[in-house]
């Protein structure tokens, strides 16, 4: 298994695959970090070419997950790695709650230490729902979503894709958040936001549009 990056949040997914006694072979991916070690607490080796990758697939297995944020950057970097052979793979914690009836986690998801989920929630592909997250009842979740620490979704609430949501905010009832929405940390969000929007504030208020986000 490749995690995708070598810091502070890939540390984390580290934990997690630990967590669930895998008996897969651990390595780190990071081609852009100059401040790392070849072996990461002098056992994990990080990759950092195309050709170190294409030559774990072929000698191990081709699976691999994403360990770090950013809703746009996860996307590229899994759709690059698919295309170098790559399977994707979700990582979820067994000490996250995750309810008997309904749900459904998108492929290449993280889901954290502590989270809940209760029942009949649609997770997406390559979402990251970090340590003590909540999301309520009938709620659905876009691609490439990131949920950062203790952030409360209520039930029957709609996340589009690429939302980023702030440490501690809280989404209410029934609202829905367009495409590309960024929420600040501790926002308490109780009306719907349009797509390309950063909201901030108790209430959340509208602060600022965003671009649009585009894929080449």
């Amino acid at each position: 298994m490749i995690i995708i990056g070598a810091k502070g949040f890939a540390k984390e997914v580290l934990e997690v695959l630990v967590q669930v006694q895998t008996d897969e072979q651990i390595v780190f991916f990071d081609d852009v970090s100059n401040d790392i070690p070849n072996l990461l607490f002098d056992r994990y080796a990080v990759l950092r070419t195309e050709e170190k990758v294409s030559q774990f697939f072929k000698q191990y297995d081709n699976a691999f997950c994403l360990g770090l944020g950013g809703p746009v950057v996860r996307r590229r970097l899994a759709s690059k790695f698919i295309l170098w052979g790559g399977q994707l793979r979700s990582t979820i914690s067994p000490y996250a709650r995750i309810g008997h009836f309904g749900n459904v986690i998108g492929l290449g998801s993280n889901v954290m230490t502590g989270t809940v989920i209760t029942s009949n929630v649609q997770v997406g592909h390559g979402c990251l729902i970090n340590l003590n997250c909540t999301i309520g009842h009938d709620s659905v979740i876009g691609d490439f979503v990131e949920l950062s620490p203790g952030v409360h979704i209520s039930g029957n609430c709609m996340i589009g894709n690429y939302c980023n949501i702030g440490t501690n905010a809280s989404i209410l009832p029934g609202v829905r958040l367009g495409e590309n929405v960024v929420v600040g940390a501790g926002a308490v969000v109780r009306e719907s936001v349009p797509d390309n929007t950063l909201v901030a504030g108790v209430p959340a208020t509208i602060k600022k549009t965003l671009s649009k986000i585009e894929f080449r």
